[in-house]
């Protein structure tokens, strides 16, 4: 599959606009939930169910990408992805206009992003794997950065766009509706334009495509790729999560008040977002950088990045923090996911990208929690925290074996390049 091909950007759109969404509602969740005048950590905690069922339906949602098909998914994770935003919009709306009380408005509010949970892995599980079928080990790295880099320009676009949208009838539940409104129109185009039957299947060596993965996450050739994944998202997870309190914080004590500090969360988002489209869009394409570096290097700019945080506070502190941090994770994300798809072979392309699809759930399970009660204690606890964690990371970047070795595309279990690449169960018809 070529990146320059219809179907490869209408993956690189539905992964765009998911993040768009998602990292919109991020920016303005701690303005809201400073208006309802709840704990931060209550917030952030109420959403970690989201990240829980996220968790639980990944697994789940890369069988049926093998068995139903990658495009059915993908069309399932955007109708998800819109009821989400459309429920999560209207919660907002009632609990700040009065219309309902502030507890059962952001009990619905918590109710919406669950639903977002258990459909949003499902998208990005079916794209990953989607190019996986279509692309060659060697090729794989390539692909997988740009495809990931969607996510960075989503990321770029969500807080950017959100602040625009703030309007008097809506407030801060507009950017909601406006991505709702958009993840409607990819769904539509995805129905009508995305191919889905030009890919011929391979089965599981057993014959039962649905024990294909079972108990992947304890292969040693993935083991380790999963934990560094967990402790790299786990770390961006609560940089993210302590981002918006944090510059309301700092804003505060210029006289601004949470609402008005919404453009500075915008910018520091837009910071962290382009640095991470630099590294995925610039440098690894320029550098040809092969997994093993690329975790290398993404493990140690985020180490670096909190290590910032902590020595230079303030709101420049912030930014500069968080970018650096976004251009280590700009690294390594497509460092062990293009990594553990060449450590596996064609018939668990599926499986491979639910595992590592569910680290999205299980880092923002706990993390975010921890992260934003730390930040309650001490300013600086949760980055000190975040710098143990990456620390190991470095370490297990350099020291494990399997995290050391670059796969041979050419060892791989993989068809020859005149062979279709793998799995997809049938066709399922031209659109």
């Amino acid at each position: 599959m070529s990146p320059k091909s219809s179907a490869f950007m209408i993956l690189f759109v539905v992964s765009l606009i998911a993040a768009a969404g998602n990292m919109g509602l991020q920016s303005v969740l701690p303005a809201i939930g400073r208006e309802f005048r709840l704990s931060d950590t209550l917030v952030a905690g109420a959403f970690a169910i989201s990240a829980l069922m996220w968790t639980v339906t990944s697994p789940f949602w890369a069988r049926l990408s093998d068995t139903l098909g990658r495009k059915k998914v993908i069309l399932i994770g955007l109708m998800g992805f819109v009821l989400s935003m459309t429920g999560f919009g209207l919660a907002a709306t009632s609990g700040i206009e009065g219309w309902l009380g502030v507890v059962l408005a952001f009990t619905l509010m918590a109710t919406a992003r669950t639903i977002y949970g258990v459909f949003g892995s499902a998208a990005p599980i079916a794209s990953q794997a989607y190019v996986a079928d279509r692309t060659r080990p060697e090729e794989r790295t390539q692909a997988m950065s740009l495809l990931a880099s969607a996510q960075g320009l989503g990321t770029v676009i969500g807080p950017v766009l959100a602040p625009f949208f703030i309007l008097p009838f809506v407030g801060l539940a507009g950017p909601m509706y406006v991505f709702a409104l958009l993840g409607l129109i990819v769904l539509a185009v995805v129905w009508r334009m995305l191919p889905s039957g030009d890919v011929v299947r391979t089965p599981s060596p057993s014959g039962r495509q649905g024990d294909v993965g079972k108990g992947l996450w304890r292969d040693p050739r993935v083991r380790d790729f999963l934990l560094y994944g967990l402790l790299v998202t786990g770390a961006q997870a609560v940089n993210i999560s302590v981002l918006g309190f944090h510059i309301i914080d700092e804003m505060a004590s210029t006289g601004l008040e949470a609402r008005q500090a919404q453009p500075f969360i915008g910018v520091a988002m837009f910071a962290g977002a382009a640095a991470t489209l630099m590294v995925q869009w610039g440098l690894i394409p320029l550098l040809k950088l092969q997994p093993r570096a690329l975790m290398r290097w993404g493990a140690g700019l985020a180490l670096l990045g909190n290590l910032m945080s902590i020595a230079a506070p303030g709101y420049f502190g912030v930014v500069v923090g968080y970018a650096v941090v976004s251009m280590g994770v700009g690294f390594a994300r497509p460092g062990f996911t293009a990594g553990s798809s060449l450590a596996v072979g064609a018939h668990e392309q599926g499986a491979v990208a639910g595992l590592m699809m569910s680290l999205a759930g299980l880092s923002f399970l706990g993390p975010p929690v921890m992260g934003v009660a730390l930040y309650e204690v001490a300013e600086a606890a949760p980055f000190v925290a975040n710098a143990v964690l990456l620390a190991f990371a470095v370490a297990l970047a350099f020291m494990s074996r399997t995290l050391q070795f670059d796969p041979n595309p050419l060892e791989t279990d993989t068809p020859s390049p005149e062979t279709p690449p793998a799995s997809q169960p049938g066709p399922e018809g031209n659109r």
